[in-house]
């Protein structure tokens, strides 16, 4: 790879798009719901597709509805991918995925004009879905399409909040389920992927910008503590086989465990049902979720490991029975080296300040790790808020993180 020259990005360019792709599901403040396949979406996409061509870019649109702008390299091999997610949580801000789409765009605009035309292929792309928030269990449609990892039965039984199948909701803005599979690609050699950080690690740091070592692994439990039950006064205290001390005792304890191993592992228990939810009962059961997080995979088993044997002992201890369902179970996924070493090399010669740093959301990249290299760039969150209309990041940190994408691809594509 040549040595990088500085490249310029334009931060009026940056606001006004952010600005005017805001527009698409805005709630007439910071809010923004666009979800897949609704009409702001459908809206967004055309707006997106319109841009790419506009900068000089191919645009077009695949059969999941992801789109693609491409900057044609002189010479032949895979390509050089970078881009994020169009789709909102409900509501969202503006900046939570469709940053990154933008931040592609506007990398690849900046080396065509600066550059001229590179030897590698360069691709920005607005992935059509990662959020889930209309389809519970659609996260990374768009990037599971690109590698291959929807079935084909998943459009028909994938089923929205509303009671629709993502099936209808893709034949109603002209997108043939069926044709899903030709989607898929498998000349992608690298994905770098530009996102707010979603918490508050660079604002401590007082840093803009950080390259991501890697992204967490994430395990979700539903687990059933079950006793018996009876009268909170009448029955002893020795005598009991009450769910809710184990509950209470569990959720101490994988907390603690993970405080205990600091940064970057987390557990979080968020959702509690007790039966039957009285005041003077002991009660029969106690259903509550897990969420354990760790960018190691080594390490993410581990923990794993050391909750899933802690709930056992409690529950043995107090004569409970125990069981869980895993939801879902993303593995870790580690960066590529190489891209990390690039991007920090890319950040020195831009003046950009940066740390390393592990992902603990999930992100498209864990998708495209199936089929290429990967490795992400964060931006400074302000107050580390995201999935909120308050989530802003600054015009000074979101321009240093796109000079930190765009060197970073131009000494992979250049």
């Amino acid at each position: 790879m040549t040595a990088t020259p500085r490249v310029t990005i334009d931060p009026a360019f940056v606001e006004k798009l952010i600005l005017d792709m805001a527009q698409h599901g805005s709630d007439g403040g910071t809010g923004v719901s666009r979800t897949v396949y609704s009409p702001e979406w459908v809206d967004a996409t055309k707006l997106y597709a319109r841009w790419c061509e506009e900068v000089g870019l191919t645009a077009r649109i695949d059969r999941v509805g992801n789109v693609w702008g491409r900057l044609e390299g002189s010479e032949p091999g895979k390509s050089i991918v970078s881009g994020s997610h169009i789709d909102s949580q409900t509501p969202g801000g503006r900046y939570d995925g469709i940053l990154g789409a933008l931040a592609a765009l506007i990398a690849l605009k900046a080396l065509k004009e600066q550059f001229g035309q590179p030897k590698r292929t360069l691709e920005c792309i607005a992935f059509c879905e990662e959020e889930s928030s209309r389809f519970p269990s659609a996260n990374f449609w768009g990037s599971r399409a690109i590698t291959g990892g929807i079935r084909t039965d998943d459009p028909e039984t994938t089923v929205g909040f509303g009671g629709e199948t993502i099936a209808s909701a893709m034949r109603e803005v002209g997108l043939d389920p069926a044709l899903i599979p030709e989607a898929r690609r498998a000349d992608i050699d690298s994905f770098v992927e530009l996102h707010i950080e979603q918490g508050p690690i660079l604002e401590h740091a007082n840093l803009p910008v950080a390259v991501v070592t890697g992204i967490t692994g994430i395990r979700h439990y539903e687990v059933e503590l079950r006793g018996t039950q009876n009268h909170a006064g009448a029955f002893p205290m020795d005598l009991r086989r009450d769910p809710m001390a184990g509950f209470a005792e569990i959720v101490s304890g994988v907390v603690d465990t993970a405080h205990r191993w600091g940064r970057p592992a987390v557990s979080t228990v968020g959702r509690v049902h007790v039966k039957p939810n009285a005041t003077a009962i002991i009660p029969d059961s106690v259903t509550f979720t897990l969420d354990v997080r760790h960018p190691d995979p080594d390490l993410c088993q581990k923990l794993y490991d050391t909750h899933e044997a802690f709930m056992r002992e409690v529950a043995k201890r107090r004569n409970l029975e125990i069981s869980w369902k895993i939801m879902i179970d993303p593995p870790a996924c580690p960066s590529d080296a190489a891209l990390v070493s690039t991007l920090r090399t890319a950040a020195n010669t831009q003046g950009v300040p940066t740390m390393l740093m592990a992902s603990g959301a999930g992100h498209d990249s864990q998708q495209m790790a199936k089929i290429a290299r990967v490795a992400m760039i964060f931006v400074r969150s302000k107050d580390g808020r995201s999935h909120t209309p308050d989530e802003f990041s600054s015009i000074d940190d979101i321009v240093a993180g796109i000079e930190v994408l765009a060197a970073g691809l131009h000494r992979l594509a250049y």
